[in-house]
């Protein structure tokens, strides 16, 4: 940790020996400062469509999206939400959702005739699950009213509580299973949770509802956040998709890495940073760090 430039990959290819990007890459500002990057502009898909698709329970919304990954189709999204979500988006939005306990906004992209062919498996597919309303764009307008709601989401649920948002994957097949747990733990815990996340990799953003003007809400509701992430590495999952740990989930980092694993990880930063000054008291548990610092 000297200042000392380094350049890792670059538009060339990869160089051979250690993956020394692959380290960096997700590290959190653990083992230096990234100042400049190449990125790989994809060229853009001659067209894209949305259908939207109501379900009468979560649970079958998500045993929909389980059937469509299954079927070997791969849609650009699968965006999920529940009711409380949808009621939130519909009053602050306005998009025309209709009145269901789950959607989803499927999106494929290609030519006209790749995407009429995916659009027609999915509908067979959603059919199956007996939906309450299978809704296709048929223009650029009713996609962007398709797409209204679930952008607008997370400021109207910030209309109507204070919320904690987490991060939590999954298999895409036990999506049924996690949010009959969630259900079942904002039962337990006396917090509501509204559901909108990327279900089509399992990468779940539950919306913890609390009042943060209440004297314990927040404790209870960062306990509650706790357990769901806990369910989602005993599903199989990890503790975070794109959020990263940083500090709210350090001290969960033990429910997803065995000790060996987290102290290979730890074995890594000594190499890039002795003392432990950067991004100091992120990502690995306190202890370990303060243990780390002092050696």
């Amino acid at each position: 940790m000297d200042g000392t430039i380094v350049t890792l990959g670059g538009p060339w290819g990869e160089p051979a020996g250690l993956d020394l990007l692959g380290v960096v890459c997700g590290s959190e500002g653990q083992l230096g400062v990234v100042t400049e990057a190449w990125l790989r502009i994809l060229p853009k898909p001659e067209g894209a469509r949305p259908v939207l698709v109501g379900f009468n329970s979560n649970e079958v919304a998500g045993t929909c999206v389980s059937d469509i990954i299954k079927a070997g189709i791969l849609p650009v999204a699968i965006e999920f939400m529940d009711r409380p979500c949808i009621r939130a988006t519909e009053a602050f939005a306005k998009a025309g959702y209709p009145d269901c306990e789950a959607l989803l906004i499927i999106e494929v992209e290609g030519s006209e005739a790749e995407i009429s062919e995916q659009l027609a498996r999915i509908r067979q597919i959603a059919l199956a699950h007996d939906p309450a309303e299978f809704r296709e764009a048929a223009d650029e307008d009713q996609a962007k009213r398709i797409w209204l709601g679930r952008k607008s989401a997370f400021g109207a649920m910030g209309q109507i509580n204070d919320y904690m948002c987490l991060d939590g994957t999954i298999p895409v097949s036990s999506l049924p299973h996690v949010l009959k747990r969630i259900g079942e733990m904002s039962v337990q815990f006396g917090l509501d949770v509204g559901n909108v996340f990327h279900a089509g990799d399992g990468n779940m953003h539950p919306l913890i509802l609390f009042n943060a003007n209440t004297p314990g809400d927040l404790e209870k509701c960062e306990a509650f956040g706790a357990e769901i992430l806990k369910l989602c590495v005993e599903v199989g999952g990890c503790l975070t998709g794109e959020h990263g740990v940083g500090i709210e989930k350090r001290d969960l980092m033990a429910v997803q890495f065995a000790p060996a694993d987290m102290e290979a990880q730890m074995r890594v930063k000594d190499v890039f940073d002795p003392k432990w000054l950067l991004n100091p008291a992120k990502v690995f548990p306190l202890q370990s760090s303060a243990t780390r610092r002092a050696g």
